[in-house]
């Protein structure tokens, strides 16, 4: 499963230098993670209810080339594999007018409780909604 948008490139989004912002890039990506586990069934709110919170642990985040002022940029986000313990996502955002490439990154989260205890395993919500992509979502073991 592969959650994918696109969105228009403001000047709110740009630095001094004409470019955008680095820290644009990572607004978007969170969106992108927070529509896929929508989109997948697991609704952020719901699982804090159950005291289930997916922090990220790890960003890996590759810039390069930028997006500029008016650009359309098209942001991709999917699982590139999870296990018992973690999840990572894999994203690219890319300019929808040429393909070219600004960002590819991975994300790693996990699952604690409200009071910062990891869950030594995904719990049961998030698992089903992993397996339930299966072929979508590889496993590593």
């Amino acid at each position: 499963m592969k959650n994918v948008f696109e969105t228009k490139v403001y000047y709110s989004d740009t630095d001094a230098y004409g470019v955008v912002w680095h820290g644009a890039y990572l607004r978007w990506m969170e969106k992108g993670r927070v529509d896929l586990c929508d989109t997948m069934g697991l609704d952020l709110v719901t699982l804090k209810n159950s005291d289930i919170l997916m922090p990220v642990t790890n960003m890996n985040v590759r810039y390069k080339a930028s997006a500029r002022l008016n650009d359309t940029i098209i942001i991709e986000t999917w699982i590139e594999k999870y296990n018992s313990l973690s999840i990572t996502f894999k994203q690219v955002i890319k300019s929808k007018e040429t393909g070219k490439v600004f960002i590819e990154a991975l994300f790693d989260v996990v699952a604690i409780n409200e009071a910062g205890k990891l869950y030594r395993r995904l719990p049961e919500a998030i698992l089903n909604a992993m397996e339930k992509d299966f072929d979508k979502c590889p496993v590593s073991v």
